[in-house]
């Protein structure tokens, strides 16, 4: 990649970001949090994700393409381990835990990167394919939301059922952002105009 067209997509990249948090910051969210899923079966959900979409996070912007997310068993809880290619074209990765706060459901978890999660729940997975084969996850405040999936490149059906589910976790699909994918979309828009 050139320099200048590294340079362009990082200026797109934080123009999005820019716009993505002064429109979230500019629309409260609703009062009460996502609801999760009625129940996640945490041995299913374990293994690797890959992001489709998401509203940019500061953290992301390093990523140009092939973000994913690994999960795996822990004696507390879970590993997680999230990993992409960035701009300069070299590997990123963050270790993390996740520790699940919610018995009933197992499906609202605290997840922290450097140190111990506490007990407040930041993911909450609140819509499941029922063969795990995708997931959206959005923090309780609805500034952030991932939509993962098992494989790169889902259907129009799959992609007509994450927008709903977008939807109904009360966030404007116009500020989920797709990511691109090796053998999937290399595309950037909202997922709104996909």
């Amino acid at each position: 990649m050139t320099t200048t067209a590294l340079r362009r997509r990082l200026r797109f990249a934080a123009l999005t970001l820019t716009l993505a948090g002064g429109i979230v910051f500019a629309h409260p969210a609703a009062a009460a949090p996502p609801a999760p899923v009625p129940a996640l079966d945490v041995q299913r959900y374990l293994g690797t994700w890959i992001q489709l979409a998401a509203i940019p996070q500061p953290f992301s912007l390093a990523c140009a393409r092939d973000t994913r997310a690994e999960y795996s068993a822990a004696p507390d809880g879970l590993v997680v381990r999230n990993s992409c290619t960035t701009w300069l074209g070299t590997r990123d990765e963050r270790y993390g835990t996740a520790r699940i706060v919610d018995a009933e459901t197992d499906a609202q978890l605290a997840v922290a990167f450097g140190r111990e999660p506490d007990r407040t729940p930041n993911y909450v997975v609140t819509a499941l394919d029922p063969e795990y084969q995708w997931a959206l996850v959005v923090n309780p405040e609805r500034t952030a939301a991932f939509v993962l999936s098992r494989t790169p490149a889902p259907d129009e059906t799959r992609w007509a059922a994450v927008r709903a589910a977008v939807e109904a976790a009360g966030i404007d699909p116009c500020l989920v952002v797709t990511s691109p994918v090796t053998g999937g979309s290399d595309r950037i828009v909202p997922l709104c105009a996909r």
